[in-house]
């Protein structure tokens, strides 16, 4: 079996920032996307974050097809997160486009944004599809002995490298057999999900079923909109973002 690391690395040609309470951390239009699995990570040249708000971190690690990381803590006046950041300064061959970038931990920086849209859960891989195609192909849910849910107007979701998954309209479901949950959970590609149990007499499953009430409008934004080919135009310029306040060296 091959257990070589597999990931891959790539610039992202987004305006990409890390914000933590009233504080831009990094801000960059040069970051670099590693995928590896199903979270993403951006790396920030150093230039383009605040290092001034950085400390070193007692904390090391080894990563395979990395090599060895530096770790940093995050210090704004009295609010210090710790192990917060992390870099390779000399990487292995197959990783030396990240050297000496800087990458965050998700969850401790408080918000992240993609131009000027806040993102949740974790940065999109750019190579990474979700299909949704209707079918009427008879979809049947059953539980503790009974018809849970019916239909052949399902739609059926197809995501890279994950199976397929069938959703139901809620005329075709035993409503009267679900009872809400207060767990929720965020997919960076399809948004906010929230949660049901299942209740069948005595039998019970917990958080058994899903759906996004919400979910991510994506695509249907841009209608009524322009876009130009830059090569049939005589320019097209995109303007940069503010320089962030001098970093220190590190």
């Amino acid at each position: 079996m091959n257990s070589e690391p597999r990931f891959t690395i790539e610039p992202s040609p987004k305006r990409i920032r890390a914000i933590v309470g009233k504080e831009t951390i990094a801000d960059s239009i040069a970051t670099m996307l590693l995928v590896e699995g199903y979270s993403p990570v951006y790396y920030f040249p150093n230039e383009d974050v605040r290092t001034d708000l950085l400390r070193p971190a007692a904390k090391h690690s080894n990563d395979p097809g990395r090599g060895d990381a530096a770790w940093w803590s995050i210090a704004i006046g009295g609010d210090v997160r710790e192990n917060c950041a992390w870099s390779y300064p000399d990487p292995e061959q197959g990783a030396t486009t990240i050297a000496r970038r800087l990458a965050f931990e998700w969850d401790k920086i408080d918000q992240w944004f993609e131009e000027d849209e806040e993102i949740f859960g974790h940065p999109r891989d750019p190579h990474h599809r979700v299909d949704v195609r209707p079918s009427g192909r008879l979809v049947t849910v059953a539980f503790a002995g009974e018809t849970i849910a019916s239909t052949r107007r399902g739609l059926f979701l197809f995501e890279t490298g994950l199976p397929p998954r069938y959703y139901i309209p809620p005329q075709d479901v035993r409503i009267d057999r679900l009872a809400a949950s207060p767990t929720t959970s965020i997919c960076p590609y399809k948004g906010t999900a929230s949660y049901w149990h299942l209740r069948a007499g005595a039998l019970g499953a917990e958080d058994a079923v899903w759906s996004y009430l919400d979910p991510l409008p994506e695509c249907p934004r841009i209608k009524g909109y322009f876009c130009f080919y830059p090569e049939k135009v005589d320019r097209l310029e995109i303007e940069p973002p503010t320089s962030l306040a001098p970093a220190a060296a590190t």
